[in-house]
């Protein structure tokens, strides 16, 4: 396994990263003692936390929302106060 100084890897961050996410885990060293291990996700961890819609059919908004409290907006819109 390929063993790479600090400063070289912050050098050449983006060709490591896609190398690492072909398969060429690298180890990351500072002073020449290893600090990181850098290796590829596994299909499972690259398939990401929530997906958009988690919630569907969890909550409702109501037909009203878009006038909810107008009554008491409108006024400051106007320059009116209560």
């Amino acid at each position: 396994m390929q063993t790479i100084n600090i400063h070289e890897a912050k050098t050449h961050l983006s060709r490591l990263v896609e190398e690492a996410a072909q398969g060429k885990s690298f180890i990351i060293a500072k002073a020449g003692k290893p600090l990181v291990k850098v290796s590829p996700l596994s299909a499972e961890e690259r398939q990401g936390g929530e997906k958009l819609g988690f919630m569907a059919g969890e909550i409702s908004v109501p037909d009203d929302f878009d006038s909810l409290g107008a009554p008491e907006i409108m006024p400051l819109f106007e320059g009116k106060s209560s």
